[in-house]
């Protein structure tokens, strides 16, 4: 197979930056549009909407489908699948593809989720009802961060928005693997077999270079619902998935026309940015704050979660490449200040969407505490949004700051990557 046919267009990373700011701005509007109609007079409407069972019942843990449930477990399965193709693209040819590229975004990444687990479960003072949710404050929100850099045009140099991105990559691996391993109940051994037959007929069709997509998206299908049956959270067959579409590297050029990882990245992206995870952000945002006092705010559980989403990830992921750079483990970002650094790691503390999501799964059958949950996670995120964003606007550039973007951008430019938000 040659790979002379190629998909016209922008850069891969480009277009991937364009995307996530978008899907990032109509995310914040989704969210800001869910608070307000739960705190109207539509607020009935709302929630029963969202809860009203639609059926059919897929499996006996979910009982009756519901809206709720479809945007949960249905979309946002999708959602995972393009997270998992963007994580296989880039481990192969992308930001990540080389271990000296990994190391600067690694241990920052590493640090930025497990601080902000530490300092929630400081807070929480070891309740065991709320121990379950340490790890909510450990998530990045890609798209929302994404989209506020979008808005602060070309005051983040690029150099941080690669970093950026890098980081809530790793950051999106650790918060699937998360997911898999602590949030997953009961196992029915039975659907698991059936699961593990599929992925290796998907395997077995990637390995015999079969180019084609409609057998893919068939196995990606009935792997999404063995996985619901199975107790494991069927969102987790989206990234598994992924990982068995077959892709040919283009490093340095267009995307190949006949990589089928390409043509369903292509295909899927526009509908997860523009579609699901606004679609997700309105269905999961909604908070009533009718008779919520300063006491509510301060209680353990979200306190928790915004201390952790706003110091936490600022103190871990900062101090990951203070720590990274100042061992000779990797370089600092070029063509940038130490300030604006420790904005764009205060802007990882944006964790909402995957936030929202993991306190569905912390808190399942507790939907006090997922609302509790949302306060935090709005909280710690506006908060991180906002006051890095302040930091960003005002803070001086360094020196050599214009000439270093334009040399870094030529530079990528050269190697097919070039992005400008």
């Amino acid at each position: 197979m040659t790979q002379s046919s190629s998909i016209p267009g922008p850069s891969a990373l480009k277009r991937f930056l364009a995307s996530e700011a978008a899907g990032g701005v109509l995310l914040m509007i989704a969210a800001a549009a869910a608070v307000m109609v739960a705190n109207s007079p539509l607020a009935s409407t709302y929630f029963h909407l969202l809860h009203a069972e639609t059926g059919p019942t897929l499996s006996e843990k979910l009982g009756p489908m519901t809206l709720h449930l479809w945007i949960n477990d249905g979309l946002m399965a999708i959602f995972f699948l393009l997270v998992g193709l963007e994580i296989k693209r880039e481990l192969v040819d992308g930001r990540l593809s080389s271990w000296e590229q990994r190391r600067l975004p690694a241990l920052p990444a590493l640090m930025g989720m497990a601080v902000p687990a530490l300092i929630y479960l400081a807070i929480t003072g070891g309740d065991p009802l709320l121990t379950n949710g340490w790890a909510i404050p450990a998530a990045t929100d890609i798209a929302f961060a994404v989209g506020a850099l979008a808005l602060l045009g070309r005051h983040a140099p690029l150099s941080l928005k690669l970093m950026l991105v890098s980081v809530a990559i790793i950051d999106d691996m650790g918060a699937v693997a998360i997911i898999a391993i602590f949030y997953t109940s009961s196992i029915k051994l039975g659907a698991l077999l059936a699961a593990a037959l599929i992925i290796a007929v998907l395997l077995m069709l990637n390995r015999r270079r079969v180019m084609v997509l409609w057998p893919y998206l068939i196995g990606l299908v009935l792997l999404w619902y063995v996985t619901l049956l199975s107790g494991v959270h069927a969102t987790i067959a989206g990234v598994v998935g992924a990982f068995l579409i077959p892709y040919i590297p283009t490093p340095g050029q267009p995307d190949a026309a006949e990589s089928p990882l390409h043509r369903l990245e292509h295909g899927i992206a526009p509908w997860v940015g523009l579609l699901i995870v606004p679609a997700f952000g309105f269905a999961n945002a909604g908070v009533s704050f009718t008779g919520l006092s300063l006491a509510d705010v301060l209680a353990p559980l979200p306190l928790g979660i915004a201390a952790g989403l706003f110091l936490g990830k600022q103190l871990g992921v900062f101090g990951g490449v203070v720590l990274a750079v100042k061992s000779g483990l990797a370089a600092k970002p070029r063509g940038c200040t130490w300030l604006q650094i420790y904005a764009i790691s205060m802007l990882c503390g944006i964790g909402f969407t995957m936030s929202l999501f993991i306190s569905g799964l912390a808190f399942a059958g507790y939907p006090t505490l997922v609302e509790e949950s949302k306060i935090g996670i709005m909280l710690g995120s506006l908060l991180s949004a906002i006051v890095a964003c302040l930091i960003l606007r005002l803070a001086p550039k360094a020196a050599d700051q214009r000439q270093e973007q334009r040399a870094q951008e030529t530079e990528i430019a050269q190697d097919g990557d070039v992005a400008r938000l």
